[in-house]
């Protein structure tokens, strides 16, 4: 059979034009129409086209009949293809069209300007809005908005948004920063199986268990601080109960690997802090961590409270902490217990037997005699407590000490919470990340794991970390080593816009919620208690009823380094008075931007004080009225197009320093300072009553006859107390 000649044909070769057409390939039947059309109407052609079709003629066969002296056709492509090239050039662009599907080679469609391929757009902007797709990178924002990506960082920071040129924001973000900059931003949604993004990675912080049922809570160890002062005892205890840990049989000897250790006493673990407690209390409150339940007050009972008592007690009182008095020396023969209890209850501290409910017991660390006693209660006040954690929680610890150790690295003792804490958890410490290494007990030991109310210390920190922070452990040392890079990018914000602390000279205190008066707080460290009485005396004779003053703490001794923590946390000014600061303090002072001030006359820190009361309340400003003028006629001035008013002073005086409105039909229309007072062709300092003169106030030009210029001055007077 025959094939059909149709069959027999090869296909035309692709012409280069077909390779660089941009409109969407007709039908073969709306092509012919359109070709019909065109020849039944032609537009004239412009000389450009002209030449274009001219070149174009020379792809089809009956152009090569046509035209004469033309190469071959597998030549012609190379002769014609620069004039096209040309033509295209000399071409305005066209608007941007989509890349069609090429049409069949026997078609010749008109030629457009190639277009380079489009990126497929991942945000899309019309006039000012923007639209992006999450995740919203800040350096593609500020692109998009045509800034520079450190202007958005500011901006950021203002909203409290500490973030890297890289990172992603929240749309709620991004919209308030372009509002500040006249755009409106919009969320764009992705299609569903649209492009693939990677998602910016969000870690947080496992938040602490609140409220967790019942059956997983197991009761813990109570933690226990001692505290006191100087020379009453707390040492000697802490090394009696020591000991008592030996001979009740335990074994293992005395370290000092971790400032914490557990007592078993007839069965029932105790953790006792071997920490000074004002250190605890000032680091751990100040930041949210104090894990301590019961506190020990170590009280002589030959000294009696002394001012370091009365600043145990104000710590434990502010962490709200049970208190159980330990009434030490009962051995001494000047001892005196009942004394003791006096003052204690003159301190808000009832005893059982003076009525109260503060439990006090009668020791001696010396001899060892009540310590069981004490021990037994600290157990009961435990079983009252009820205190319970949840072993297989999320683990936390809090840091009560912290050093760098030889081969070891940066070391921490910690009580853990909550959770159970094993060698290889990950975790995030403040602006630290780090992967525990191992653990050591109280006694020197390694162990696999510590469970909550049990101190240890960890081995495996990045940096050493401070007193009082968190340990959480985490899903990841990846994650925590995120967390921690954006922690310490966030620290090194707020550094570079620290804001300095109360400063004497330009207080702004905080107002006590519910009394309208402005306080003045102070932290007050003096040489002997009886400049401390006098000294707190003299401020609290300060009477005022605008302002008022809190003294956070007040003892004797020099300036330490939890006084000035005190002193950060409740935004106060520390006063010394013949005491000195300690090298610690001196470095905490700079840390945390707390003002010292010290002084060595009493009078003098009073005043300083009362200055201070008066410099936060704001001077009042009181109105003088000198004189009052009255317009006779207005004049135009010659030199500029300003007016001046001619005017009689009626009473009083006009000065030229002064202020001055001009007050019409009894309102006021004008009010400023006085730009001109003339007698005549003269400039003059003041005009006095029964005299005219010209006026004219700062840029005023609406004077009219009858208008009254009254004159006044400003005098600011202090508040008083």
């Amino acid at each position: 059979m025959a094939k059909d000649s149709s069959d027999s044909t090869p296909p035309p070769k692709r012409k280069v034009l077909d390779l660089i057409e941009q409109p969407k390939a007709p039908s073969r039947r709306d092509r012919q129409r359109a070709a019909q059309a065109a020849e039944s109407a032609p537009p004239p052609p412009s000389e450009l086209q002209k030449k274009k079709e001219g070149a174009l003629d020379l792809f089809s066969d009956e152009g090569k009949k046509k035209k004469s002296g033309v190469r071959k056709t597998e030549q012609s492509g190379k002769a014609v293809l620069p004039v096209i090239s040309k033509l295209l050039e000399e071409e305005e662009p066209a608007a941007p069209a989509p890349v069609p599907t090429p049409p069949p080679a026997s078609t010749v469609s008109p030629v457009a300007p190639p277009e380079p391929e489009p990126a497929a757009p991942v945000m899309e902007d019309t006039g000012n809005l923007i639209s992006i797709k999450p995740p919203i990178i800040v350096s593609e924002l500020a692109a998009r908005m045509g800034l520079k990506p450190f202007v958005l960082l500011a901006d950021l920071i203002k909203l409290q948004v500490f973030v890297a040129p890289n990172q992603a924001i929240e749309p709620e973000i991004a919209a308030k920063v372009c509002d500040l900059h006249g755009f409106i931003f919009e969320r764009e949604k992705r299609e569903k199986g649209g492009g693939v993004h990677k998602v910016e990675e969000v870690v947080v912080e496992p938040e602490a268990p609140q409220d967790e049922p019942e059956d997983v809570l197991q009761l813990r160890p109570p933690i226990i601080t001692i505290m006191g002062h100087v020379d009453h005892g707390k040492t000697s205890l802490l090394d009696y109960i020591r000991k008592s840990r030996i001979v009740t049989g335990e074994a293992g000897g005395i370290t000092q690997h971790v400032a914490a250790y557990k007592v078993e006493h007839e069965g029932k673990p105790i953790t006792f802090i071997d920490t000074p407690g004002h250190a605890i209390f000032s680091d751990m409150r100040a930041r949210g961590a104090d894990i301590t339940d019961i506190v020990v007050l170590v009280v002589a009972a030959n000294d009696g409270i002394m001012p370091q008592t009365m600043e145990a007690i104000e710590h434990a009182k502010k962490a709200k902490k049970t208190i159980i008095v330990a009434i030490n020396k009962i051995d001494l023969p000047t001892a005196n217990i009942q004394r003791v209890k006096t003052q204690l209850a003159e301190k808000g501290l009832q005893t059982v037997d003076f009525g109260g409910d503060v439990e006090a017991v009668e020791i001696s660390a010396l001899t060892g005699a009540g310590i069981p006693d004490l021990l037994e209660l600290l157990a009961l006040q435990a079983e009252v407590l009820e205190l319970k954690a949840n072993p297989k929680g999320n683990a936390r610890a809090a840091i009560i000490e912290a050093r760098v150790q030889p081969g070891r690295g940066a070391t921490a003792s910690v009580i853990v919470e909550t959770g159970t804490l094993k060698v290889g958890t990950p975790f995030i410490c403040g602006p630290f990340a780090g992967k525990v290494k191992s653990l050591i007990n109280d006694r020197g030991e390694q162990v696999k794991e510590a469970k909550p109310g049990t101190p240890v210390e960890v081995v495996g920190f990045e940096e050493m970390p401070n007193v009082g922070d968190q340990m959480v452990e985490m899903d990841s040392i990846r994650a925590a080593q995120k967390l921690a890079d954006e922690r310490q990018l966030e620290l090194r914000n707020s550094r570079l816009k620290m804001t300095q602390k109360s400063r004497m000279e330009d207080l702004f205190s905080n107002v006590i919620e519910g009394t309208g008066k402005a306080v003045l707080k102070l932290v007050l460290k003096c040489d002997v208690q009886g400049s401390v009485e006098a000294i707190k005396n003299a401020i609290g004779d300060i009477k005022s009823d605008k302002i008022t003053t809190q003294i956070i703490i007040a003892g004797a001794g020099p300036i330490t380094e939890g006084d000035v923590q005190m002193a950060s946390s409740a935004d106060a000014v520390v006063l010394g008075f013949n005491v000195k600061v300690e090298a610690n303090a001196v470095k905490a002072v700079k840390a945390e931007g707390v003002q010292v001030k010290l002084y060595s006359i009493v009078y003098e820190l009073i005043d300083q004080v009362r200055e201070a009361m008066l410099g936060m309340l704001e001077p009042l400003t009181r109105e003088n009225i000198i004189g009052h003028a009255e317009v006779k006629m207005v004049f135009k001035l010659s030199k500029s197009k300003g007016r001046a008013a001619g005017s009689y002073v009626k009473d009083g005086k006009i000065h030229r320093k002064a202020h001055a409105r001009v007050i019409r039909g009894g309102v006021p229309v004008f009010d400023g300072k006085m730009s001109t007072l003339r007698r005549f062709q003269d400039e003059v300092e003041e005009v006095k009553s029964g005299m005219e003169c010209g006026i004219r106030l700062g840029e005023f030009n609406e004077y009219q006859e009858g208008d009254i210029i009254e004159c006044y001055t400003l005098e600011k007077i202090p508040q008083t107390l």
